[in-house]
């Protein structure tokens, strides 16, 4: 019989998600984004859920071709373009919008064969400092690619630094000055600018973490107003149970010391799981739907669990790792991580179900 852990992908909880995103930001259009194989759900088991995207948007051209196969006909957005000629080929044929950053990827898609102009999303780096054009020649990329035979429709994008933490109007600043007067549609919003930031809307959003229903800043509680969803939760039971006296220690390294007499319980999960090794002692679980909290060091295996808030819990009690009651963030906020790490570093030993 395998272990009793396991992950479960909901995929009604992304198309209420993706419902909520439409509604924030309702004057726009939707890339739903899908990288890192759907933040680690999987593609294929949030697909059905995604039918009311305007556009699905990625990394890996393995990607584009899963959705493709999958019968999507709707638009497709290579997030961080592409970097050989045989890529501008696949992207032809599959009719994929490409991001565009630097002047080698307008070569790219001047030179590769195609059989008809390739859209373009052109990226300013407004402050980011990763990809992109900068501010000052920006507008000499756009006229370049608005003359290019190879290149179709052009809209205009960048990617915020701070919108989770800080205001954003530094960045638009930059961006409106250096685009004032140049045609197209414009693509500016990430996660925490839909829910946070309605001046960025414009004509398309690219949600990522809300639409698996984590914070983008981390914490949970910024988005307790925003009727989300856990889109999956990890599960699993406890396997075993001790009896400690008071002083008595738990674990490798010896770092939890029991300050009374308790029960703890041995749950099926570890960091070779993808449960986060770092995870201290207090990050919340729960044992049979009463929250309670991890004790002692994380290992590859197992980790230890508080039983006194569940005196009545043993052998086979159901364990919530994160889910909708304890939330992804939390528990990565308590091991100095984010949820989003959490979602794609599951790992592959994990049965991953449908639910």
């Amino acid at each position: 019989m395998p272990r009793p852990i396991a992950a479960y992908v909901h995929a009604d909880a992304v198309r209420h998600n993706l419902d909520v995103i439409k509604q924030r930001a309702s004057r726009a259009k939707v890339w739903a984004v899908v990288k890192a194989n759907a933040y680690g759900h999987g593609i294929e088991r949030i697909y059905p859920a995604l039918a009311t995207a305007d556009g699905i948007a990625l990394l890996d051209l393995d990607e584009a071709v899963r959705i493709r196969d999958l019968g999507w006909k709707k638009p497709i957005l290579l997030l961080e373009g592409v970097f050989q000629p045989e890529d501008v080929e696949t992207a032809d044929a599959l009719g994929l919008t490409v991001a565009v950053h630097c002047d080698d990827q307008l070569d790219l898609i001047a030179a590769a064969p195609r059989s008809r102009p390739i859209d373009i999303y052109l990226k300013m780096n407004s402050g980011m400092n990763r990809l992109g054009f900068a501010p000052d020649t920006f507008r000499a990329a756009w006229e370049r690619a608005n003359a290019a035979e190879s290149v179709g429709e052009i809209t205009l994008m960048n990617h915020f630094a701070a919108a989770d933490e800080s205001d954003i109007d530094w960045q638009m600043d930059r961006f409106e000055a250096a685009t004032s007067g140049i045609p197209g549609p414009r693509s500016l919003s990430n996660s925490a600018a839909v829910l946070w930031h309605e001046r960025a809307h414009r004509d398309w959003v690219r949600p990522g973490i809300i639409l698996y229903g984590g914070s983008p800043s981390g914490l949970s509680r910024h988005i307790a107003d925003v009727p989300l969803r856990a889109s999956m939760s990890l599960v699993s039971e406890i396997i075993g149970t001790q009896a400690l006296r008071a002083a008595e220690t738990v674990g490798y390294g010896r770092t939890f010391e029991a300050g009374h007499d308790m029960r703890i319980g041995v749950v099926a999960c570890g960091y070779a799981d993808g449960y986060p090794r770092h995870a201290p002692t207090g990050t919340p679980i729960a044992v049979d739907g009463i929250p309670t909290r991890v004790v002692g060091r994380v290992s590859m295996d197992m980790l230890t669990v508080d039983l006194t808030p569940c005196p009545n819990a043993g052998i086979g009690s159901k364990v919530e790792l994160w889910g909708d009651q304890v939330k992804i963030d939390d528990v990565a906020a308590s091991a100095g991580t984010i949820g989003y790490e959490l979602m794609c570093a599951l790992a592959r030993r994990v049965p991953v179900k449908a639910r």
